[in-house]
């Protein structure tokens, strides 16, 4: 039985999809997604990265189907499932805690007086002008969601850093708060940080995924730093620790 219809792609957006593509097989397809570009459509999105997934489609109409997500400002490694089974398989990787991700963040204000440590606070989504944002959670709030992001510095000056960070948790906005809470924001955050006033777009990047893959095995995926990311951390001094 074939889907409905699928919606039509120019032939320039194709190419576009195309060319951001790492890694290509038959049950998965793993994406360098640039900042800017919504991994999903809603309200006041006009494209985004499931609609370019029409490029990937099989002749039934089957196109390759979303697991997870990134914010729309966030760079990186995003993964597809090209196949159902291997959708599902995916999205088990995730759920259950077993995909690793590596994420490059550029911060100001308030840093760590250690390299490395843990945050671990709980979190709640709440609705502010109708968008929704997550704040910290008072102890025993309803709805709260536990959440725990391990970090390192890889460079700092007085004011700035280059951190690392990996999620044990995947709670929406959850790097950002936890970095905003901490009193280091990301630069270019408009909802916890100083947006526009410290740079043009949201300076996070998703640098790799280490995941099983649906046909056996661990593998691991990298999306090289952006040249705007990559031209304000030398901007910052913080270069070095991009090597």
């Amino acid at each position: 039985m074939r889907n409905r219809p699928l919606p039509e792609l120019s032939a320039a957006d194709a190419d576009y999809a195309r060319s951001l593509v790492l890694h290509e097989d038959k049950s998965i397809i793993v994406f360098n997604k640039p900042a800017g570009l919504a991994v999903q459509g809603g309200g006041g999105v006009d494209r985004s990265l499931d609609d370019f997934l029409v490029a990937f489609a099989k002749s039934n109409g089957k196109k390759p189907r979303l697991v997870h997500r990134l914010d729309r400002g966030t760079s990186g490694v995003v993964i597809v499932g090209r196949t159902k089974p291997a959708t599902a398989f995916l999205s088990e990787e995730f759920a259950t805690r077993r995909a690793s991700k590596t994420y490059l963040a550029l911060v100001e204000g308030t840093l760590p007086a250690s390299d490395a440590g843990l945050m671990e606070q709980s979190l709640v989504k709440v609705e502010e002008g109708g968008r929704p944002r997550m704040i910290v959670a008072s102890p025993g709030r309803k709805g709260a969601q536990n959440a725990v992001t391990y970090w390192r510095v890889l460079a700092r000056t007085d004011t700035h850093a280059l951190m690392e960070l990996k999620p044990e948790t995947g709670r929406m906005h959850q790097i950002r708060i936890h970095l905003s809470a901490a009193g280091s924001p990301i630069l270019g955050d408009h909802l916890y940080g100083r947006g526009s006033k410290s740079a043009e777009r949201l300076m996070l990047h998703a640098a790799s995924l280490e995941i099983g893959h649906p046909d056996g095995g661990r593998v691991s995926y990298h999306a090289d730093v952006p040249d705007d990311f990559l031209g304000r951390a030398e901007a910052l001094g913080l270069h070095s620790g991009l090597k």
